[in-house]
C-alpha cells in the first residue's frame, strides 16, 4: 500500500488526490459502524451546502460496537486533521512511528504527513475529527483560515505558528477539548433538518481556542526548519518511488512543489547532489534493477514503462550508462 499522496496529472494540471475513507463508508454502508458526519466532496457523511462551514472537508464521529475487517491504511487528507479518542483504543501509524491511543488522546496531522489507523484493523472505538482545510498542501505554503474563523488576528497568528512549526502526533486532550469534540457530535446526531451551522461554528472555534491553551500551557518547542521550502522538496523527493511512473519534468516536478524550478533545483542538489531529473533516473533504475532480478517473467520492455521511462531505447541506454551493462546483461549475470 503506498505511503504518499498519489499524484495525477488529468488536463495536463496537477492536482492533489486525498483519502476518500472508502473503508468507513463501506462499514457504514453494511451498518457495521455508526458514522455521523457532515461532509464535502468525496469524503463519506451527510453532503454539506456550498456555502455551509467553508473549508470543512469532514466532521463528525464514528462509533464501533463490533469487531471490523478493515483499516484505514496510509493515508493524506487535503487539510489539517484533528481526532480526538472519547473511548476504546486504537492503533495510529504516523510516518515511521506506532502509537497506542486510549480514550482522551488527540492526533494532529498536517496534509503532507502520511498517518493510518489499525493494525490491520480498527478497534472498538468512538473516534471524533474534523478536517479544516486552510488552503496549503506543503509545509512552506502560507495558511488561509475561513473568514468564519473568528480568533482575533494575534492568537489566529500564534495558533497558526504552532501548528505549523510543530508537528508532535499525539496529545493528551484537556476537558476542554474534549468537552468540545463531544458536543459537535451530538449537534451533529440531532442536527435533522434544524439548522446546525451557527452552533458548529461556535464549537469549531471553542475547539479552536482550547488548542491554542493547549499548547501556550505545554511549552512546546517550534522550529522554522518545519516550514521551509526544502522541506517540501525533501518530501516530494521521499515520494517519488510510489509514483516513477508518472510523466515527470522539471516543470512538474516544481509545480507539484509550488516552487519555481530554479529554487527547486536549487534544493534538489542540497538534498541529493543530484539535478531532478537525475534523481528520479536513479530511483527508476534502481527500481527497474530489482525488478530484473525478482521479476524474471516481466520483459525488460514492460519494467521499462512501468518504470517511467520513456521507451525502451532510452531505459537501454540509461541502463547501461549507470550499470555498465544492458538490462538483459545484468538480468543473465545477476539473476
Amino acid at each position: 500500500m503506498e505511503r504518499r499522496a498519489k499524484f495525477y496529472d488529468p488536463g495536463g494540471k496537477l492536482s492533489y488526490k486525498a483519502d476518500n475513507c472508502s473503508s468507513v463508508k463501506s462499514a457504514a454502508d453494511n451498518d457495521d459502524i455508526e458514522l455521523t458526519t457532515l461532509a464535502r466532496d468525496a469524503y463519506p457523511g451527510k453532503k454539506l451546502g456550498k456555502t455551509e462551514l467553508m473549508g470543512i472537508k469532514s466532521i463528525g464521529y464514528w462509533n464501533i460496537k463490533r469487531m471490523q475487517n478493515w483499516g484505514l491504511e496510509w493515508h493524506t487528507n487535503e487539510g489539517i486533521e484533528i481526532c480526538f479518542l472519547e473511548s476504546g483504543d486504537l492503533t495510529f501509524f504516523f510516518e515511521n512511528d506506532q502509537y497506542n491511543l486510549a480514550p482522551n488522546h488527540l492526533t494532529i496531522t498536517r496534509p503532507w504527513i502520511s498517518h493510518k489507523l489499525g493494525n490491520p484493523n480498527v478497534e472498538l472505538s468512538k473516534l471524533h475529527w474534523i478536517i479544516l482545510d486552510v488552503g496549503v498542501r506543503h509545509p512552506h505554503q502560507e495558511w488561509v483560515w475561513p473568514d468564519w474563523v473568528i480568533l482575533n488576528p494575534k492568537d489566529l497568528e500564534k495558533l497558526t505558528l504552532y501548528f505549523r512549526q510543530n508537528e508532535q502526533p499525539v496529545w493528551k486532550a484537556t476537558p476542554d477539548i474534549r468537552d468540545c469534540f463531544v458536543r459537535i457530535g451530538k449537534v451533529i446526531k440531532e442536527g435533522g433538518e434544524k439548522d446546525y451551522e451557527s452552533k458548529l461554528r461556535i464549537l469549531i472555534n471553542s475547539l479552536l481556542i482550547a488548542l491554542l491553551e493547549h499548547f501556550q500551557e505545554g511549552k512546546i518547542s517550534l522550529s522554522e526548519e518545519l516550514i521551509e521550502s526544502r522541506r517540501t522538496v525533501k518530501l516530494f523527493l521521499n515520494s517519488l518511488e510510489d509514483h516513477l511512473y508518472e510523466p515527470w519534468t522539471l516543470p512538474n516536478m516544481a509545480a507539484w512543489c509550488r516552487l519555481g524550478t530554479t529554487r527547486f533545483t536549487k534544493y534538489c542538489v542540497e538534498i541529493s547532489n543530484c539535478t531532478p531529473m537525475e534523481y528520479i533516473n536513479k530511483i527508476r533504475l534502481r527500481k527497474a534493477a530489482v525488478m530484473l532480478l525478482v521479476q524474471p517473467a516481466i520483459s525488460a520492455t514492460d519494467i521499462a514503462y512501468q518504470c517511467g521511462f520513456s521507451s525502451p531505447q532510452y531505459f537501454t541506454t540509461v541502463f547501461k550508462r549507470h550499470f555498465r551493462e544492458t538490462p538483459q546483461e545484468f538480468r543473465k549475470v545477476k539473476g
